[in-house]
């Protein structure tokens, strides 16, 4: 907020809500509307404890002594030697003198809404003035503190201030039971965090509570949200250890390959992980963590575990040890493997530490910045052009699941694979050469080019046999009479200069 606002209390508290940023941003009209509409604040409480209002009222007229800030600034140094109780306890001759006769002591207590709303002077710039700013960059509470601490603390910096005490603020729902329903012990609904910390970890209960949108309520219950929880978590959790145990021989000072070496689909998944960290850095810096956990999900399910990781296995396992096929995978999955634990730590804090402290790469990862991914020329057409070779291959792997289920075939291996397509379809399809097997998991490919119209796409088991070392059924078994269950691909992989693979 630039200058300080002018004009009533009122008019510099709704000119403070314009210049504050809300999450979610229905929390600016419903303040705006309580700020409008509100009455006046009575500050003042007959109550036995709390706040004093340390004021002398003259008997017969009403007002406050004449030296009332003074009378104020001794209390509060009596206060501070003997505690709150000491206005209660105060004579006033104490401090009035001979005029003592003259005035009452007020004994009313702040509304202790004034207490808390005023925290930012008396903790941001008192207490903890040397660890805090001012103002404060979020105030964080549940959707009843817009009648309650948002507000006071709204008003009170708007009088003090001209502003609001806060740049931000957020705002969260209830949680519920599964059904929507309030918990309540008589109900036998409440979920105890504790006790989902003692039975399924502390990192289910992170992992729920991030993942779940917290703008409207929360919802948890032990039967169906939990196991879900846990389910999306152990996945993640499988992704992770895929890349660690991928990159277990992998030493990135001496064997990590340029991107401009890497075979196109390395290439492909590292623009997929600099989307991901964008996209991830916008959604935490809005505080959409349950759009974090989603990115995240989504990324290791489908990304990776659906599609790069499942044509990647290939090469893992079957290329020579320090082929440029081998070491630019894993080139890739160190990248990837750092910056998704970093992305990950906010939320999954002890599985992240626990991958940090594998990799050994320093005191922790919550000391550590967003990995810095190697640039790369033209992503956003590397994106497109992939888009569209997953989308063929969801539409072959139908069909081979069609032929698997029928019974014809054991796995998408044992299937050799034809399609008949348009020219530019077929112009896509050609550029991957002889790795288009490997990304639609079969042992051969052919294409027909045909004029414009459907793609139309046909399986059939191959009628050759299987490699017992990378399972591909191919012609070529057993021509080595030195290896007779070898392809010639794992022969030369094996014991000769080793196969070429450019894109996959």
């Amino acid at each position: 907020m630039g200058a300080r606002a002018t004009g009533t209390l009122r008019d510099k508290a709704l000119a403070a809500v314009e210049a504050t940023t809300f999450y979610p941003d229905w929390g600016k009209a419903r303040l705006h509307a309580m700020i409008a509409n509100r009455p006046d604040w009575c500050v003042s409480r007959q109550r036995n404890w709390g706040v004093p209002i340390p004021f002398f009222l003259h008997k017969e007229s009403g007002e406050p002594h004449p030296r009332t800030l003074e009378l104020l600034e001794a209390v509060a140094r009596k206060i501070e030697k003997e505690g709150i109780d000491a206005w209660f306890k105060l004579d006033a001759a104490e401090l009035l003198g001979d005029e003592a006769g003259q005035y009452d002591k007020m004994r009313d207590t702040l509304d202790v809404w004034f207490d808390s709303g005023t925290t930012h002077k008396t903790v941001l710039r008192g207490s903890h003035a040397a660890e805090s700013t001012y103002p404060a960059d979020l105030y964080l509470e549940g959707s009843d503190q817009h009648r309650g601490w948002f507000h006071s603390s709204l008003l009170t910096g708007a009088a003090i201030d001209g502003r609001a005490p806060y740049n931000a603020l957020l705002t969260h729902g209830f949680v519920v039971d599964g059904k929507g329903m309030k918990m309540s012990k008589s109900k036998g609904n409440v979920v105890a965090p504790q006790k989902i910390s003692d039975t399924l970890g502390a990192e289910i209960l992170r992992l729920w509570v991030a993942s779940t949108d917290y703008s409207g309520e929360l919802s948890i219950d032990e039967k169906t949200i939990l196991p879900r929880v846990v389910e999306v978590y152990r996945r993640l959790r499988n992704t992770l250890r895929f890349l660690l145990a991928n990159t277990a021989d992998f030493d990135p000072a001496t064997q990590m390959l340029p991107p401009t070496e890497w075979l196109e689909s390395d290439r492909y998944a590292l623009a997929l992980t600099r989307a991901l960290q964008t996209q991830c850095t916008a959604d935490y810096a809005r505080f959409e963590f349950h759009k974090v956990v989603q990115g995240l999900m989504n990324f290791c399910s489908e990304d990776l575990g659906a599609f790069y990781l499942d044509i990647l296995k290939d090469r893992l396992y079957t290329a020579a040890e320090n082929s440029r096929a081998r070491r630019s995978a894993q080139s890739a999955l160190w990248h990837i493997l750092q910056s998704v634990t970093r992305l990950m730590a906010p939320v999954l804090s002890f599985t992240a530490e626990e991958i940090w402290t594998t990799l050994k790469q320093g005191d922790s990862v919550m000391l550590s910045t967003w990995h810095e991914l190697p640039q790369q020329a033209e992503e956003s057409a590397l994106v497109a052009r992939w888009q569209a070779i997953r989308a063929l291959r969801a539409d072959v792997a139908r069909v081979l699941e069609e032929l698997r289920s029928a019974g014809k075939i054991g796995s998408s291996l044992q299937a050799e694979v034809s399609l008949s397509v348009a020219p530019d379809t077929y112009d896509l399809l050609a550029s991957l050469g002889e790795d288009l097997k490997f990304v639609f998991i079969c042992s051969k490919v052919t294409i027909e080019r045909v004029g414009a119209g459907d793609t139309a796409i046909s399986a059939t088991p191959s009628p050759h046999a299987k490699c017992v070392r990378c399972w591909h059924w191919r012609e070529d078994v057993g021509r080595d009479t030195e290896h007779p269950e070898l392809c010639g691909r794992c022969t030369s992989n094996l014991f000769g200069a080793g196969e070429a693979r450019q894109i996959a």
